[in-house]
């Protein structure tokens, strides 16, 4: 929904009411993958014996010997894991938004753009050298996750100064994954090998083994960010229309870049850090979200595209974690199956809008 849609006052009421219906579906949809998430594993349970757990949690001061195997699988691995997945998937896909509307370009990612690579350099430099100084929690893998994604995001920033097409620049993303990908292979040589296996594993991606402590830094993360993004609502939409016209309407364009610069960086350092480097969410669901809402004005997308991203990952999650039980895939390999197939349909229809 652009500018011209809202001073259509139809047309504006029917996006609302589509806006409203997108959200009560996706609303829906993450209630039932919830649901199926804490049901399913290796120990099954049934809906009413998790919701009894629940109850029991919340309004009963003691449970019975036999139930504390079933509540600690519950409590302290499925809903830390289902939560953290819901957060950072929707945290994810923000931050793709965030890039979109920075470059005014929907193939834009933090994965494609070599963002999250970055991320994973300064990341594994930090697990490798300094864990044995250093108490590395879940704050400090966040904040090394930070600095590394805005590196990239400065490399990409004064590349795309001189490229103006933006396939190119999307090469020069790819590139520069691939390098900070090298440097991290390089570090890997002066590692330990526990230190091999802990990076190695943390670097293939997943929601496994995540406790509330982590749930806790990703929402103290996330949640006030998310809730920045969806302030500049405003002059995002102003933003998409031209600089000219954003200037126009009092947007302050360099304080506003920056804003989205670093929100951004900051959302998928966060995801990079808890959970490894995840591909493809930033790309596909923001696409989805928008086709689904049949409007690109960023009030509406920025809540409908954090639910859409959690829906996603919540789903993801579930596929990675039973469909090969009790071998468990890396999050990555199953957000790419679903995802990267979004992408490669956005830019033939790119191509083919362009040939028309």
């Amino acid at each position: 929904m652009n500018h011209g849609e809202k001073n259509n006052p139809i047309s504006y009421r029917v996006g609302l009411r589509r806006f409203a219906l997108v959200m009560l579906l996706l609303t829906a949809l993450l209630f039932i993958m919830l649901t199926v998430n804490l049901m399913v594993g290796s120990v099954g349970m049934s809906a009413s014996r998790v919701l009894s757990l629940i109850w029991e949690r919340l309004f009963s001061s003691s449970s019975g010997a036999s139930e504390l195997g079933d509540a600690t699988i519950l409590f302290s691995i499925r809903m830390p894991r289902m939560l953290l997945a819901c957060v950072l998937g929707g945290a994810l896909s923000v931050s793709g938004f965030l890039l979109q509307a920075f470059f005014r370009n929907p193939i834009a990612g933090p994965f494609v753009l070599g963002i999250s690579s970055g991320a994973k350099m300064v990341v594994g430099i930090t697990m490798i050298f300094l864990a044995k100084k250093l108490i590395l929690s879940p704050g400090s893998l966040i904040a090394a996750a930070f600095i590394g994604s805005l590196l990239v995001t400065a490399l990409v920033l004064l590349f795309s100064q001189k490229v103006r097409s933006m396939e190119l620049l999307l090469v020069v993303g790819i590139m520069v994954g691939y390098i900070c990908s090298a440097v991290t292979d390089v570090t890997i040589t002066f590692a330990s090998e526990q230190d091999i296996v802990n990076l190695k594993y943390w670097s293939m991606g997943s929601f496994s083994g995540k406790g509330w402590e982590q749930v806790k830094a990703a929402a103290l993360v996330c949640l006030p960010a998310v809730t920045a993004s969806f302030l500049l609502s405003k002059p995002m939409g102003a933003y998409a229309l031209g600089e000219g016209y954003a200037r126009s309407m009092g947007v302050r364009l360099k304080p506003f870049r920056l804003a989205l610069i670093l929100l951004s960086s900051l959302l998928s350092a966060c995801v990079t850090a808890l959970a490894g480097p995840i591909s493809f969410v930033g790309i596909a669901v923001p696409h989805i979200t928008r086709t689904l809402l049949k409007s690109s004005r960023p009030a509406l997308v920025i809540p409908a595209a954090f639910l859409a991203g959690a829906v996603f990952c919540l789903g993801c999650d579930l596929i990675a974690r039973t469909v090969f039980a009790p071998t468990e895939l890396n999050i990555s390999t199953v957000t790419s199956v679903f995802g990267a197939p979004v992408v490669i349909l956005m830019m033939l229809s790119r191509r083919r809008g362009s040939e028309g």
